[in-house]
């Protein structure tokens, strides 16, 4: 009778102890996801407020965020209702139609099932809890991985803040908008784990495969760039076999739900992707210099001249659709140079450091498929989404790079510091652009 008791007493001690670390681990995650203290509660509320304040506008007044009769290219060749109804095409959003079944129901659910001004609200605020979220998580990045002072980590956040990519996604319904959070955030994770020399467990790295790639499928590959930097990989065959499991586990599970998707119908697969391909890669009369420098890289970052363009819904109805053009002053050409020159430069000063080879070896994954296979070049400023939070953080490591040097410190906050001010100046002079747009043509 003294033996069963204690060992129901040592059951219930297990059970109690195994009771408090799932919920110690669950306080973990939250405190990795959201805002963790003060200073990073004030800059997502001011981020949630101030995108909030253009997003509300917009679609309280404004038919561009949603009208169903334009499945596309309404503004800079977002797809908003045709991701909103059903996730975009299966060859490169495989899983996203389930994620945005939820976004559309949620806000159906809101605006008692109507498509009016608040069922726009709510797929703007729900665009916006993201990008403002995703910029906690640069912050945190910044803070706790770089490890860079408070003053310069917010200056780079704000600058970040006022890129095209951010601003745009703070108000768009569409796969990008949530890749941004969900690429950011496992970047920091990945970050986290990797700077406390631990692996990355089987079930967020399945999670992350599903999420990041089921968005949008060529973005899977960087969920499994950090596994290529984990302790002992290449000296060890056990470590390697543990990795490879995970990788193929993950990543079998994606194909699964993948192919579950289209009904175990795989060359549906490959019909499809050579069509994207083939429609998307058609060559431009732009010179490739510039789209890349104009599109790829500085359209993510600081808007341009705008085209409108007269388009149709193939039923009869006509609008007009906002493009944007190439640089047509030097000013955005020296202001996209001296980005890059900062990005490479931390690249090569800290090429021995593990967390810069992860960003890059991410950012040339898209740099590949746009610049070099010329995949959706002449939009690639909607792609932002999947890369653009490099740069802020490539930023970052320069200045972990110098923190020994206070004058070159000085230096980069300042030359940093004058980038930002164009930026601000040129990106809200050009939304005054982009309100006239909407006034004369989405009232």
């Amino acid at each position: 009778m003294i033996c069963k008791t204690f060992f129901a007493l040592f059951a219930f001690k297990n059970h109690i102890f195994a009771k408090i670390l799932s919920l110690k681990k669950f306080k973990d995650t939250l405190k990795l996801i959201f805002p963790s203290n003060g200073i990073e509660w004030i800059l997502f509320i001011i981020f949630l407020t101030s995108y909030g304040i253009l997003g509300s506008y917009i679609a309280l007044n404004y038919r561009i965020i949603f009208d169903d009769r334009i499945p596309w290219d309404a503004y800079f060749s977002f797809d908003n209702r045709s991701i909103v109804m059903t996730g975009g095409g299966f060859e490169r959003h495989p899983l996203s139609n389930y994620f945005f079944d939820f976004i559309r129901e949620f806000s159906l659910w809101i605006s008692d099932g109507k498509k009016n001004e608040i069922f726009r609200l709510v797929l703007a605020w729900c665009s916006n809890f993201a990008v403002s979220l995703a910029l906690v998580q640069l912050f945190k990045y910044l803070r706790y991985i770089v490890r860079i002072p408070l003053k310069i980590n917010v200056l780079i956040t704000f600058f970040f803040a006022f890129f095209t990519t951010p601003v745009l996604l703070s108000f768009t319904p569409e796969t990008y908008t949530y890749t941004l959070l969900f690429l950011v955030a496992f970047n920091y994770y990945a970050a986290a784990k990797l700077k406390k020399e631990k692996k990355i467990s089987l079930f967020p790295l399945t999670f992350a495969s599903v999420l990041v790639g089921g968005l949008t499928i060529t973005n899977i590959v960087k969920v499994y760039i950090p596994i290529l930097f984990e302790k002992g990989l290449f000296k060890n065959f056990k470590n390697f076999f543990n990795a490879a499991s995970r990788v193929i586990i993950s990543a079998a599970v994606f194909v699964l739900l993948f192919l579950y998707r289209l009904d175990w119908d795989y060359m549906r697969i490959f019909t499809k992707t050579g069509e994207q391909y083939e429609k998307f890669s058609k060559p431009k009369v732009t010179p490739l210099w510039d789209m890349i420098s104009s599109w790829f890289f500085g359209g993510n970052m600081i808007f341009s001249n705008f085209v409108v363009r007269d388009y149709h819904n193939k039923k009869g109805f006509h609008y007009n659709a906002l493009f944007m053009d190439v640089f047509t002053s030097v000013a955005p050409y020296i202001f996209v140079g001296a980005v890059l020159i900062l990005v490479f430069w931390s690249y090569f000063k800290n090429f021995k450091n593990k967390f810069v080879q992860i960003l890059m070896l991410s950012f040339f994954v898209d740099i590949i498929i746009h610049c070099v296979l010329k995949f959706g070049l002449h939009t690639s400023y909607i792609y932002g989404g999947h890369f653009i939070f490099v740069v802020p953080m490539m930023l970052g490591w320069l200045f972990f790079g110098y923190k020994n040097s206070p004058k070159m410190l000085s230096f980069l906050t300042v030359f940093v510091g004058i980038l930002f001010v164009f930026l601000v100046a040129n990106n809200v002079y050009r939304m005054e652009e982009f309100f006239w747009f909407l006034e004369k043509n989405y009232k």
